[in-house]
């Protein structure tokens, strides 16, 4: 079974654009198509502690729109502005329970989380972890992911799954070219 949601990728803001999987291919996917799966992706990703019903996932898609055109393109000024507007927003808050857990809290946890993703996607560009932005090697991927390994050669988003489909092709070609 596919996991609902992808991350790995090194940043939050990467991981969000990955929620249009497979993004330029046949089989792309979007993974944000309501309310509901923005929600999730909030529960899962976010920092709040209790479950997150935003009205709508449509600012949620055109955030990720933007952040992917950041890290991708040249930036057009309306793409920059919509980023900046949304990073402008309030972020959460952290407090302390009476137990001593840290808690986050926000008027408005999507609008929260948007200004989040759109800041941790303009920290990024503006950081010189930006020139180990990668796109994965994987043919059906494409997936963008912050290369940490020491030499800066890594290919795939990950090694199990993109890596290791590559590995099998290259064995199986092998092998019948073998035969």
């Amino acid at each position: 079974m596919t996991e609902r949601f992808r991350s790995g990728a090194g940043r939050r803001c990467l991981d969000f654009i990955r929620t249009l999987r497979y993004r330029g291919t046949p089989s792309e996917t979007e993974e944000l198509p309501d309310a509901a799966a923005w929600g999730a992706w909030i529960d899962r990703f976010g920092p709040f502690a209790t479950p997150v019903r935003p009205a709508s996932a449509e600012d949620a898609r055109a955030v990720r729109e933007a952040i992917h055109e950041l890290l991708t393109a040249s930036v057009r000024p309306s793409t920059r502005q919509r980023l900046n507007r949304f990073a402008a927003l309030p972020v959460p808050a952290p407090s302390l329970t009476p137990s001593g857990e840290l808690r986050w809290q926000a008027a408005d946890p999507a609008s929260a989380m948007l200004a989040l993703l759109a800041g941790d996607a303009l920290e990024l560009v503006t950081s010189p972890e930006f020139a180990r932005v990668r796109r994965c090697a994987g043919p059906r991927c494409g997936a963008l992911f912050l290369d940490t390994s020491r030499p800066g050669t890594r290919r795939w988003c990950s090694m199990e799954v993109c890596g290791n489909q590559a590995k099998k092709s290259t064995y199986r070609a092998k092998d019948s070219a073998v035969r």
